[in-house]
């Protein structure tokens, strides 16, 4: 007798939802994503997105228009998400939690300092800024969840409302950022749209 081969199993496919489609970038030739949690995390992997960028126009020719770049800034790292104006009015509070302190001054930072050249080694990013990157076109995937968390913190220290300080906080984030309902969420929707992971 004959033996029939069984029918193979359908391909499972990520669901797809509206909510994440930024992250398609049809044209482009190469897709990276850059999860970080701490603050030098952070610095490394803007300093490794910059040489990704360097590497790939000087060695294959491919122009930083041609590659999608994403960094995930969540728990620890969310509050460089936001720009010098949340820095200077709440800067004690970001970076408490980001459990960090200017490592000029040695005091709590008045300014996002992964934005600020002229810190050498200092701090891990070898100069590349969160705005050099944008200007290349990466984007800024700030995690919600976390901000949620730090605007319930600030609200406290200030007599405010969470809602108030959340609103406040994701309108004042730096270049070509957004905010995501969750970091991890992001980190999980951008592999499954084809992006390589590095986790720093």
């Amino acid at each position: 007798m004959a033996q029939q081969k069984p029918a193979a199993a359908a391909r499972w496919e990520p669901a797809r939802h509206e909510k994440d489609d930024w992250l398609d970038k049809a044209s482009v030739k190469h897709r990276f994503l850059f999860d970080t949690i701490v603050a030098d995390g952070l610095g490394n992997a803007l300093a490794f997105a910059g040489n990704f960028y360097r590497t790939n126009k000087v060695e294959y020719g491919v122009e930083s228009s041609e590659l999608a770049v994403v960094i995930v800034l969540r728990h620890l790292s969310a509050p460089f998400g936001y720009n010098d104006a949340m820095w200077g009015k709440y800067g004690a509070i970001l970076a408490a939690r980001a459990k960090v302190e200017d490592p000029k001054t040695k005091q709590t930072p008045a300014a996002n300092f992964y934005n600020v050249a002229g810190y050498g080694d200092l701090i891990p990013n070898r100069g590349t800024t969160l705005e050099s990157l944008a200007n290349l076109g990466a984007q800024f995937a700030v995690c919600a969840l976390s901000t949620r968390a730090i605007a319930g913190s600030i609200a406290r220290t200030v007599g405010s409302t969470p809602d108030a300080i959340f609103a406040e906080v994701t309108s004042n984030l730096v270049s070509n950022a957004r905010m995501v309902p969750a970091g991890i969420v992001a980190v999980n929707r951008a592999q499954e749209r084809g992006y390589s992971l590095v986790t720093c």
